[in-house]
């Protein structure tokens, strides 16, 4: 199972990897990022996807760990809740 999901994750990497090279070729056009009187140089704006993109892979590769230990602590918490509910009628 775990052979599967692997693979759909390349896939699904793989098309991303091709609409942006697409997308690259087809607007070759110089831009300029602004944020508020800040200004970056023209750089072409498929130079401009592929960071974004590969930004947000890390960052979310980054963040998945986090977010599981989150989850950790809440599901021990939910574990002594379920065993102080517990219906003695049904025994």
């Amino acid at each position: 199972m775990k052979t599967i999901a692997n693979l759909l994750i390349s896939v699904v990497i793989a098309i991303w990897i091709i609409a942006i090279a697409i997308i690259s070729v087809q607007n070759a056009r110089l831009i300029s990022l602004k944020f508020f009187t800040l200004q970056s140089i023209q750089i072409p704006f498929g130079l401009v996807l592929a960071f974004s993109a590969g930004l947000g892979l890390v960052g979310v590769a980054v963040l998945q760990p986090l977010w599981k230990l989150g989850d950790s602590v809440q599901d021990s918490r939910f574990d002594e809740d379920a065993e102080f509910f517990v219906d003695d009628e049904d025994f």
